[in-house]
């Protein structure tokens, strides 16, 4: 059965209406609508962030991996945004669910100001050590200025990113993944009209004879954009709870003194700090390794990486989908409802990575070509975009049990599941494969790093559903699915 909602003065369920939603409705329905927004929110932002890399590779391959090198440093703000937001996110899905609203506030505003904190400190480490940062990921004297162009924008939107996060994910973690939407795709769809005009000083519109206007900022004018549209994004976020749009109340009043429950929702991000963290060392040894062979081989792996991304998010889209569903269902005691919701995901993630994993697979010469009509990068690009797209289906699991267990706080096992994807099993690639295969094994690395990474993810699913307490599902509110 669906609740109705109030539709008295506000239009928004009440907090009791939201519960009863979130354990009630039918999980396939309400993975869905919590995960389409997300979906759309994810694509946007993987979207933007190709079009960067689309834009500036029409300014030289230098430039194209100038972008491919200032990624782990955006992946290592990402990381700090993603543990406290997913661990504020995954405590405040199962306080709500336990009907504990005022610590899920104090939870969600703890890791608000603590994610403003740290943005801060990035900024200025960024700002003070560029050069040392930029040439330990790989930035040699050829590529340095324009990775430094382009990274002192993204050093200056460390605080809105890392904000940001936390914002998102918690309004997902109330099961509002609507608002979320809203702010993240107006920033990314502001990105990708702004970038052009912010990157060229001439911009011809088709077969038309008419020539626009542009800054010609160049790469610098692709992270100013990057900046103005996460500040756009972070302050819409930010309107909803100023509004009153949530059930979690953000104020420097609910902050909490006891700096356990800052530790509790670190502990509980660690999956995402580890997954994310580690993604900025992959991507770093990446560079390292391509590098080797070539700028023509940074660039079509910062290309490949971009467009795998994008066809990644949707996968993590509807796992974010998932996670309160997950969070909430686990609190109320509903673990009929968890197992039916992880099918779901598996299943349909499964589907929806096997169609554009095919598409990628098929097309890999054509879409390489889109971004950089090189023979030496679509050479190198081909081969990588194939073999991981072949892998992409296998996400399915590696992420569905990875957000399985991070949302039902198994904080060791999701924490070590979250490691194998670009840890556990991407390092030890990189490091071997190059040697063996040569270029060949850069490009295959990720791929082989997914295989392991599904198999190892197996016994920890078969693992969670045994050990559910079905004796205390609670039958008597279940819902006729």
């Amino acid at each position: 059965m669906e609740t109705k909602l109030n539709l008295n003065n506000s239009h928004e369920p009440t907090a009791d209406e939201q519960y009863n939603k979130m354990v009630n409705t039918p999980v396939w329905r309400l993975i869905t609508k919590l995960a389409i927004p997300t979906i759309i929110s994810m694509l946007v932002t993987s979207l933007y962030n190709m079009a960067d890399t689309f834009f500036v590779s029409q300014l030289g391959n230098e430039a194209s991996a100038a972008v491919g090198l200032v990624f782990p440093i955006m992946s290592i703000i990402q990381a700090c945004g993603f543990t406290l937001g997913m661990g504020s996110g995954s405590l405040v899905s199962i306080r709500l669910g336990q009907k504990r609203n005022a610590e899920a506030s104090v939870i969600s505003s703890t890791a608000f100001f603590a994610a403003l904190i740290i943005g801060i400190l990035i900024t200025c480490f960024g700002n003070l050590f560029a050069k040392t940062v930029l040439g330990f990921v790989g930035a040699d004297e050829a590529v340095l200025p324009f990775a430094e162009d382009y990274a002192l924008f993204i050093f200056w939107g460390a605080p809105f990113m890392c904000a940001s996060f936390v914002l998102n994910n918690d309004l997902r973690a109330e099961g509002k993944a609507f608002f979320s939407m809203i702010a993240l795709t107006s920033g990314g769809i502001l990105n990708m009209l702004l970038d052009p005009f912010f990157i060229f000083d001439k911009l011809p519109i088709f077969n038309s004879g008419i020539v626009l206007k542009g800054f010609g900022l160049g790469i610098r004018g692709a992270a100013l954009c990057t900046l103005l549209t996460q500040f756009t994004s972070f302050w819409l976020l930010l309107s909803f709870y100023l509004r009153r749009k949530s059930i979690c109340h953000i104020s420097i009043k609910n902050v909490s003194k006891d700096l356990r429950v800052l530790g509790k929702v670190t502990t509980t991000g660690l999956p995402s700090l580890a997954r994310q963290g580690l993604a900025s060392i992959a991507s770093i040894m990446l560079n390292r390794n391509a590098a080797i062979f070539g700028v023509a081989a940074i660039a079509a792996m910062s290309i490949v990486g971009k467009i795998i991304m994008f066809i990644a998010s949707l996968m993590i889209g509807i796992g974010q989908g998932f996670s309160p569903v997950s969070g909430y269902n686990y609190g109320a005691k509903r673990y009929d409802r968890v197992k039916k919701a992880y099918v779901f995901l598996v299943t349909s993630g499964a589907a929806v990575m096997a169609v554009f994993a095919a598409t990628a697979f098929i097309f890999a010469p054509q879409i390489i070509a889109k971004f950089r009509n090189d023979p030496d990068v679509i050479s190198v690009g081909v081969v990588a975009l194939r073999w991981q797209a072949a892998f992409l289906p296998l996400h399915a699991i590696i992420v569905g049990t990875n957000m399985l267990m991070q949302s039902t706080r198994h904080i060791k096992a999701a924490t070590f599941l979250s490691m194998n994807r670009q840890g556990i099993y991407f390092i030890p690639a990189i490091l071997i494969l190059p040697r063996l295969f040569g270029l060949f094994g850069v490009e295959i690395t990720q791929a082989v790093a997914d295989f392991f990474s599904m198999l190892t993810a197996i016994p920890y699913l078969i693992w969670f559903f045994r050990k559910l307490p079905s004796d205390k599902i609670i039958q008597a509110t279940a819902a006729v699915e």
